[in-house]
């Protein structure tokens, strides 16, 4: 199938300034989500989706350069997905956020090989939620008081739930595109904490900075 590989590199960000070409580790932060997709089998093409001259010239692949109100803070990510569907007609979109520098090409393979022999709609990168912050494990503040969401329970008994990771890997049949990128038959692809570290403000910096260095 033509299957896209989708990186999405804005020049803006409200965390952390000029975020995707901040150095982690020894190379700008989207220079790790470009080698990761470069290294997959599954993609035989590879985007960066950016509105920045700078992020532009120092891509290293492809770029579809995307107009001014697909790369604000509120711009929706299926928004920009329908946007590279609609320039470049793939098959298959796979996206993949820079933010997720510690993600390997293996997982994007895998992640397309359960989206293709599934036929699912979509197969989405999730990570388990640690055990004490499980719903059972959730606090309200009321008055300045503590007040237990759940029974109290040992980690035993937490039931087990999961979290998008970034998510870190997204493959979404075009022509099953809705309004919801995680919608209609949606499988997960499952990831360690350690790859599935998200990169959202100064302290996720510095600890991928130290990952990616050992």
């Amino acid at each position: 199938m033509d299957v896209l590989g989708l990186i999405p590199a804005r020049g803006g960000s409200k965390g952390i300034s000029r975020k995707n070409l901040v150095q982690v580790g020894g190379k700008p932060l989207l220079a790790w989500t470009v080698e990761t997709a470069r290294a997959a089998t599954a993609l035989p093409r590879v985007v960066v989706s950016t509105d920045d001259d700078e992020i532009a010239a120092t891509a290293g692949v492809e770029v579809l350069r995307r107009p001014a109100e697909l790369a604000a803070d509120e711009t929706p990510m299926l928004d920009v997905v329908r946007h590279a569907v609609a320039e470049l007609s793939p098959e298959v979109v796979v996206l993949l956020q820079p933010t997720s520098p510690l993600r390997r090409a293996e997982h994007v393979d895998a992640a397309v090989r359960l989206l293709l022999e599934s036929g699912a709609d979509a197969v989405v990168s999730v990570v388990a939620v640690p055990h004490r912050y499980s719903p059972e494990a959730l606090m309200d503040v009321v008055d300045g008081r503590v007040v237990a969401r759940g029974s109290a329970r040992t980690r035993q008994e937490k039931g087990l739930v999961y979290a998008r990771n970034g998510p870190a890997v997204l493959a979404v049949r075009s022509e099953r595109l809705g309004d919801d990128l995680y919608g209609g038959d949606c499988r997960p692809y499952l990831m360690d904490e350690r790859d599935s570290l998200d990169v959202d403000d100064s302290f996720d910096l510095e600890l991928a900075d130290l990952l990616l260095r050992r």
